[in-house]
């Protein structure tokens, strides 16, 4: 078997011990806090008050804007609170819903549609409705994507998973695949293309099989070599397709729309079942928690009551522990464990605090010759601590998709993707205030 595969990257070790868990349906939790950015693009508009009662599913946060998303009560209780919170996603406040439950699921669910019959307009505006987002980290409004501004042809699902510890998309492929080919089913019509492919990595060999077997003649399933960051939208579509993503271009630009396997089951949920989007599956993973497992987990739960109520709590043993909202190589620390799920959170991982002191650049060209997206990521971090940062965009600064080979394979601790990320926030900040 040919494995697909792209230029670059490196071999993080797998460490993927919850591989064979399967997805457990996590107990309702007692409080949710619903930020309303649980998207890309515009934060929803907060649609309910203090003392409210509230259905689950129903509407709390209305989008604002053409890039922005509907925001649902994920359960039945009390608004209680109504305030900004600090994001560490975001890295700002953001406004959010606190809200307490008061007793089981009491559903106010969208009207259910025959996505046989139903018109490309109805499924983008159910789908939207329902508040759908890529759920493989990005969060960008599903129906926005769905509804591509040039034609399209190929249809690309991620199901790589090549960040380290994370195996909830494993899980889904395997124990969610009537689910899974319906969402896809359903965003083949909207898109109106006649090639469609998986993309899974050879470490799931079991869904590569699985997936062989129950689709033939239905999706193409593409082997791809196990190699990070293999799940990148531009990697995953040279390793396909053979096509490249032009500087500064997106998916469609080389006819083809990415959507993460996540995604295609919330996709089925909400035009099929009629359900927002209230709850993600995530993978609960990482030495320093006492149990480990793929759940179920309602949107707006804090990762202390994660923690605590699915993973035993932390484990002993260990001096410091690091916990990642994902995984190891691109997931964000978490400053405050009553941070809640976001929508785009697929992952908690708990592991060791590993110390990096950083030294001088030895200019080994070992970070040159892993980046994904043929940059010099040596020279962006130069530039970039210099505060040189029309040069380092000439030279692609915003090409960088932040995946964190570079730092992984530094023999000087050169963290190139922190200084990266500030300059291409700084960069974006002083472009758009010059407009």
């Amino acid at each position: 078997m040919k494995l697909l595969t792209f230029k670059g990257g490196v071999h993080p070790p797998e460490k993927k011990l919850t591989e064979h868990e399967k997805i457990q349906k996590a107990p309702l939790p007692e409080r949710v806090v619903v930020l309303m950015a649980q998207h890309a693009g515009a934060p929803a508009k907060v649609v309910v008050e203090v003392g409210q009662q509230v259905k689950t599913g129903q509407v709390i946060g209305e989008p604002q804007g053409p890039v922005s998303a509907y925001v649902h009560s994920p359960v039945t209780g009390t608004v209680t609170n109504v305030a900004k919170i600090n994001s560490a996603v975001h890295g700002m406040a953001v406004e959010a819903v606190t809200i307490e439950r008061t007793g089981e699921d009491e559903w106010e669910l969208l009207p259910k549609l025959d996505w046989t019959t139903a018109s490309k307009e109805e499924l983008i505006e159910q789908i939207k409705k329902a508040g759908v987002v890529g759920l493989g980290g990005a969060m960008f409004p599903t129906h926005v994507k769905l509804n591509p501004s040039k034609p399209v042809d190929t249809l690309i699902i991620n199901g790589a998973e090549c960040e380290p510890y994370l195996t909830i998309d494993h899980r889904v492929m395997l124990e969610m695949d009537e689910e899974l080919l319906e969402g896809i089913e359903i965003t083949k019509k909207i898109l109106g293309v006649k090639e469609v492919y998986i993309g899974i990595e050879y470490n799931k060999k079991d869904a590569i099989e699985h997936l062989e077997r129950k689709w033939k003649g239905k999706v193409k399933v593409a082997a791809l070599k196990t190699k990070y960051p293999q799940g990148a939208e531009k990697q995953l579509i040279k390793a396909i397709t053979g096509r490249e993503v032009p500087s500064g271009g997106l998916p469609m630009d080389v006819g083809v729309v990415v959507q993460n396997v996540s995604t295609m089951v919330a996709i089925k949920q909400a035009v099929v079942d009629g359900r927002p989007l209230v709850e993600r599956g995530m993978t609960l993973t990482g030495e320093g928690v006492n149990r480990k497992g793929n759940w179920w987990v309602r949107i707006g739960t804090p990762i202390s009551w994660i923690i605590e109520r699915l993973g035993d709590g932390f484990a002993e043993g260990y001096n410091e522990l690091k916990v990642l909202m994902g995984g190891p190589m691109m997931g964000i620390p978490v400053p405050n464990l009553d941070t809640p799920l976001l929508k785009g959170n697929n992952g908690i991982t708990v592991i060791p605090e590993q110390k990096r002191e950083s030294t001088n650049c030895i200019r080994c060209s070992y970070c040159v010759h892993v980046c994904p997206m043929n940059l010099q990521p040596y020279l962006l971090d130069l530039l970039a601590r210099k505060k040189k940062y029309d040069e380092a965009a000439a030279i692609g600064l915003l090409d960088c998709i932040e995946c964190g080979s570079c730092t992984y394979i530094c023999p000087a601790n050169v963290e190139h993707v922190k200084s990266i990320k500030l300059a291409k926030k700084v960069y974006r900040t002083l472009r758009g205030g010059k407009k």
